[in-house]
């Protein structure tokens, strides 16, 4: 079947994000750096406010357990604009080209609720996409299959339609066992490689 759409993740395929480039502002020691996000605000903290836990209650714990650290547990929330080093090479770019050529895009994002609004307002091709599942307002986070059905149900299109783009194997491999095309993002240039491989770019799109 023809691929007629375009489905992406958000963060390490869009947005160049990572804690870190937070935290570097906070610790000048890059022990302590990892020893925060290693043991203090995991990325297993943090995939609760994904499954949409508010911030405000998931901290209470951390705060009280580590409270030398408030400040810093706070600023997660606060900081996300810091926690974005801009957009990944190509794929901007790549959304531009997929729009210019009328094809449809979407997106599915393991998102805090908190940071909704800075996602959808501050990155450009955001406005290219025509329906966006963010994982806090649905409750459930990649790779559970139930997003992907969610996902399925808001599009205009059937999954193996589609082709979708994300850095983490683990929900590629769901997105392909609920039906839909799928790949890995690795950078720009097999991203492009991917699409045109699809029809969906020609080959001096980009």
């Amino acid at each position: 079947m023809a691929t007629k759409a375009v489905l992406w993740d958000l963060g390490n395929v869009l947005l160049d994000w990572s804690p870190a480039y937070l935290y570097r502002e906070h610790f000048s020691d890059e022990a302590e750096l990892k020893h925060f996000l290693d043991e203090v605000c995991t990325m297993a903290w943090h995939a609760e406010h994904d499954r949409g836990v508010p911030m405000a209650e998931n901290r209470k714990h951390l705060i009280e357990q580590y409270p030398h650290y408030e400040e810093q547990i706070r600023a997660w929330e606060t900081g996300v604009d810091r926690m974005v080093a801009g957009t990944i090479p190509g794929t901007a770019e790549a959304m531009e080209a997929l729009h210019g050529r009328g094809v449809a895009q979407y997106a599915l994002t393991n998102l805090p609720a908190e940071w909704t609004d800075y996602v959808m307002t501050g990155f450009a091709p955001m406005r290219h996409m025509r329906d966006v599942v963010v994982s806090a307002h649905e409750g459930v986070i990649k790779p559970d299959p139930r997003i992907y059905e969610i996902t399925a149900e808001r599009i205009d299109f059937d999954p193996s339609e589609v082709v979708f783009f994300d850095d983490r194997a683990s929900n590629v491999e769901a997105a392909r066992a609920f039906g839909f095309d799928a790949e890995v993002f690795e950078g720009g240039k097999k991203l492009h490689a991917d699409l045109k491989k699809r029809g969906l770019l020609g080959e001096t799109d980009i």
